[in-house]
């Protein structure tokens, strides 16, 4: 069987869950989320337990493959909107900056016109000046569905992706980027 999936997923107060017709709908004070259940899983809630059973009705290879798979995305839900999902992206480079203008994310990182990103609907992000030496700016990208932030985080870090040499642009708070060694001009040559 497999480890993750047979692990009950708890509720924490102020979740409720409820399966309907295959599609699992999750309620909590971050907000609300909802997926259809595929493949061979079956998915229960166990009132008095407070916690959610994910089973599956075949034991094959990718029935065991979709029992856990399907546990975590649940897992994930309840956790979204219990507690939310939030990803901190820094930009570095003298001179780059990033602005949030209604709904879009302007990104000022080293090309002759502003790059534009439109912001989902169920996200936020805001924007805060550097907080430490090097990063001029932070994003942080925050919502209740993993999925969605952190696609959209990942669509702000494509947009300038660091720099090997200098270190210069989008990179995830903690990202480690190895620097490498330019070219050495003027060597004595004898």
């Amino acid at each position: 069987m497999s480890r993750i999936g047979r692990k009950p997923v708890a509720i924490p107060a102020g979740v409720d869950v409820k399966v309907e017709d295959g599609t699992v709908r999750v309620k909590g004070p971050k907000g609300v989320l909802e997926r259809t259940v595929t493949g061979p899983v079956k998915v229960e809630v166990n009132q008095a337990a407070k916690s959610v059973l994910v089973t599956r009705t075949r034991d094959d290879r990718v029935g065991r493959e979709q029992h856990g798979l399907w546990r975590a995305l649940i897992a994930g839900m309840v956790e979204g909107v219990s507690q939310g999902f939030t990803k901190v992206l820094e930009i570095m480079g003298i001179g780059y900056k990033a602005e949030v203008q209604g709904g879009v994310l302007k990104l000022h990182v080293g090309f002759a016109v502003p790059y534009e990103l439109p912001i989902p609907p169920g996200l936020k992000v805001e924007v805060r000046k550097g907080s430490r030496a090097g990063v001029e700016a932070e994003v942080s990208v925050s919502g209740c569905d993993k999925e969605l932030v952190g696609q959209f985080a990942a669509a702000v870090r494509r947009v300038k992706k660091p720099d090997v040499y200098k270190g210069k642009g989008i990179r995830y708070r903690g990202e480690y980027v190895r620097k490498l060694v330019g070219k050495t001009f003027g060597a004595a040559a004898t």
